[in-house]
């Protein structure tokens, strides 16, 4: 698959969400929030210390 195509299926997911529903879009705060928990979780464990 092309990369166009490949940008074109994608977009329509991004559509598919009305504007009022994209919480971190509308929110700055919320989505910094949503990233640091993000990335507290995945780094738990890591090389056997938590």
């Amino acid at each position: 698959m092309d990369l166009e195509r490949q940008r074109e299926i994608a977009s329509k997911g991004g559509r598919s969400v009305p504007a009022e529903k994209r919480s971190f879009s509308q929110d700055r705060e919320l989505a910094s929030t949503a990233g640091r928990k993000g990335g507290q979780a995945t780094g738990t464990g890591r090389d056997g210390a938590e």
